[in-house]
């Protein structure tokens, strides 16, 4: 008899944007030569990059329920955002990153309305400073170079400008297995109101 796993109380959450396949196709492309040369490193699956706008943690189902209706509305009520992906860097020497260029300001006041709809529900969360970034790969404890050189490779790297045409409540398997981290999509919302001319 095989029985299901029952699902867990609580789900580790993010909101964010994501970028169209075609721009992270570009910059996949560029990654190449790093990806050869620092296969040890921890590289994120192309289909898990996403630019978080508010890390909200380990929350209850309910309270992640409780968060769809207002995302909805207030992605009802937003255009969408002129992006790009641009040049790397990294965290701690550790953590390898591609930039976000484009309408970075809007990106801004897009993140505190998202934060500010979280904290106006209830729902309690860190509330770190935004550093609009794309996170690429990690590396081990033991290397302090990689993530270093791989920046330096894609100092030069400009991608296409595109739209963010959604917003992502996205939850992750983080501390359920001992695979790596997988991300989905718990509900997202297209934005529909009007660019500004």
């Amino acid at each position: 008899m095989n029985e299901e796993t029952p699902a867990a109380a609580t789900v580790r959450v993010f909101i964010a944007l994501a970028p169209p396949d075609d721009a992270k196709q570009e910059l996949e492309q560029a990654l190449r030569p790093a990806y050869d040369a620092h296969p040890q490193m921890r590289w994120n699956r192309i289909e898990d990059w996403h630019i978080t706008l508010a890390f909200l943690g380990e929350l209850p189902r309910e309270a992640v329920a409780g968060l769809r209706p207002p995302l909805a509305e207030l992605a009802a009520r937003k255009a969408p955002l002129l992006l790009s992906l641009r040049g790397g860097g990294h965290f701690d020497e550790r953590v390898l990153w591609s930039g976000i260029g484009g309408d970075v300001e809007g990106l801004h006041l897009l993140a505190g309305e998202v934060r500010a709809l979280v904290a106006e529900h209830g729902v309690p969360f860190t509330d770190r400073p935004l550093n609009p970034h794309l996170t690429l790969a990690r590396s081990r404890r033991d290397d302090a170079s990689s993530a270093v050189r791989a920046a330096a490779s894609l100092s030069g790297f400009t991608g296409r400008t595109w739209p963010a045409e959604r917003l992502h409540l996205v939850g992750s398997n983080f501390g359920r297995g001992p695979g790596p981290i997988r991300y989905r999509d718990i509900e997202s919302w297209a934005f529909d109101g009007a660019r500004p001319s």
